[in-house]
């Protein structure tokens, strides 16, 4: 015999109370998880299973009460997109200088060529347009897109109480598995349709990475060139008109080491180290003289290089002119690292939250400039709490906004989804706003996007698997699923040719587009994982953000043009 208080707990229910709910949701979590780490051929579910453990429990009579649900559903939504916004906005807004440009443009034609083919399913086909956005957003394993969709049906249901209208969280769960699998499957056709050698294509990119996004180096120079003997570093800097950083100096003969200023003369044969992109620093020397070999200008023992974390409030958000170490402390940052991008440090350069900087000075200034920096390791592993939460009611906010379109019975809206990446975007490139710092610890910003899209994947599971049978079975189920692989694999197709023959693209970064393009997290963990290469990341983090907004428009706009 099941004690009531155990039944109450564990057992179906149509109104289960708070410590149920929680059971419910975390267990099927819990579960989810497990599932998603059974892999089949290197291939695995990941954190997906949540969805279909959800969709289980739904099926079976698990019930939470509809407003709990949605609650969850845009809490999970919201901490998944803010947390993928801060992890890839500074590669993302870089990149542009860079392929950004080009794989983006690649995938808005994709994304436009999935909204195409849906449409024209839509029109040939009996599927309203509810359903066939659920087959779209889970054909293209697009998480927000169906939350966007989702908040637009809401939107037309409150203007047209006439209409019925179905959950596309259903069609999603129906097209999702083959989303992922087809994806994985054009990848391998890919490479053997192309012959593709791995190694091949991964000394080809490092090639090409080495001689067009060269990163700052350094190299020593002997000055003996007439014109600039007798002369400040800072008139050879205003002559030469090159990038470059002075970072130390030693008189010929002498053993001492300097950390010069731009007011500092040239000797005749003195020994320099410049510091900046490689061609910048060759022609640099060629000016000034010739190429050294000395070593005791790499001496610790005077002028030491020390690397320091800006974490005090004081030194956030200030360009290197304004903290002006040079004057101030006799030291000089030569280099800054940050989210895995290493730059020169520029008098324009404006120092982010989390930074860490490399510093040139001797042993006294270097401990005042720790002070002023702040260099506090414990800070950046304490979550900055107020930040996230201010960054999320600012994108909460943007994306309520209506955006009235001619023709659409109700306005666009960023979203719940769009909003707070966009500004997660624009937080983690300018180093924040106000109060809200772009600094996020990589174990904190791990959690808030694995925990937001379970909390979404056991919502939306939960939801749909109350009518997921049913569903199936009235809208037959198994002809959803060959839309979704018309939806998943035309595009795709069309993506990988272009990109291929075309545009002559590497096969690694390829990868990256494609499941970036997709929002595909599953895809990029097996490309990674099989082809034992971090490239696809890359490429990725370039498209995702992206690709992720115009999706979720795209589903908007689907929704309001064809059922409003």
């Amino acid at each position: 015999m099941i004690p009531d208080w155990l039944q109450q707990l564990v057992l179906p229910a149509e109104n289960p109370g708070t410590s149920a709910s929680l059971l419910i949701v975390f267990l099927v979590m819990a579960t989810g998880i497990a599932l998603g780490k059974i892999r089949f051929r290197k291939i695995s579910l990941g954190i997906a299973g949540v969805l279909f453990t959800g969709i289980l429990a739904g099926h079976f009579g698990y019930r939470i009460d509809l407003k709990t649900l949605d609650f969850l559903r845009d809490a999970g939504l919201i901490l998944f997109v803010y947390a993928v916004g801060m992890q890839v906005g500074p590669s993302f807004f870089s990149s542009f200088k860079k392929d950004g440009l080009l794989f983006n443009t690649l995938a808005i034609g994709t994304i436009l060529s999935g909204a195409l083919t849906t449409i024209l399913l839509y029109k040939f086909t009996s599927t309203g347009m509810d359903n066939m956005v659920g087959i779209m957003s889970g054909a293209v394993t697009n998480t927000p897109g169906l939350g966007a969709a989702k908040a637009a049906l809401h939107d037309v249901a409150i203007k047209r109480p006439d209409l019925v209208l179905h959950d596309p969280a259903n069609a999603y769960a129906i097209t999702y598995p083959f989303g992922v699998l087809g994806v994985i499957l054009l990848m391998l056709a890919a490479k053997s349709l192309f012959k593709i050698d791995i190694k091949n294509e991964i000394d080809r990119f490092e090639k090409g990475i080495k001689i067009n996004y060269p990163t700052p180096g350094s190299g020593k120079c002997r000055v003996t060139s007439p014109m600039f003997i007798g002369k400040a570093i800072e008139f050879f800097l205003e002559q030469s008109r090159l990038p470059v950083i002075i970072s130390r100096l030693k008189h010929s003969g002498s053993t001492i080491v300097e950390s010069p200023s731009g007011s500092t003369l040239l000797k005749e044969r003195d020994v320099l180290m410049l510091v900046g992109l490689p061609d910048d620093v060759n022609k640099a020397i060629d000016m000034l003289g010739y190429r050294s070999s000395d070593l005791f200008i790499e001496s610790q023992e005077k002028t030491l290089t020390k690397s320091f974390l800006v974490t005090h409030n004081n030194a956030v958000q200030k360009s290197i002119e304004q903290l002006n170490l040079e004057d101030n402390y006799g030291a000089r940052i030569t280099r800054v690292y940050r989210s895995g991008l290493e730059l020169l440090a520029t008098p324009s350069l404006v120092l982010h939250y989390g930074d860490k900087v490399r510093v040139v000075g001797d042993q006294l200034s270097l401990e005042k400039i720790a002070k002023l920096l702040g260099n506090s390791e414990k800070r950046l592993t304490e979550p900055q709490l107020l930040s996230i939460f201010l960054g999320v009611v600012l994108g909460i906010g943007i994306g309520s906004i209506p955006l009235l379109l001619p023709g659409l019975s109700a306005p666009v809206k960023l979203g719940l989804a769009a909003g707070p990446l966009l500004v997660a975007l624009v937080i983690s490139r300018y180093g924040g706003i106000a109060t809200i710092h772009s600094f996020l610890n990589q174990s904190a910003m791990l959690f808030m996007k694995d925990f937001g899209i379970c909390l979404f994947f056991a919502a939306v599971g939960l939801h749909a698997g109350e009518s997921f049978y049913k569903t199936f079975v009235t809208f037959n189920g198994g002809i959803w699923v060959l839309y979704g692989i018309c939806i998943t694999v035309i595009p795709l197709l069309l993506l990988v040719l272009v990109a291929r023959l075309i545009f002559r693209m590497n096969y690694l970064p390829l990868l990256g587009l494609i499941a970036g393009t997709y929002t595909d997290p599953a895809a990029l963990a097996f490309s990674a994982s099989y082809f034992k290469s971090d490239l696809p990341t890359q490429a990725y983090a370039t498209v995702y953000p992206m690709a992720t907004i115009m999706r979720i428009l795209v589903a908007q706009l689907l929704v309001l043009y064809f059922t409003g």
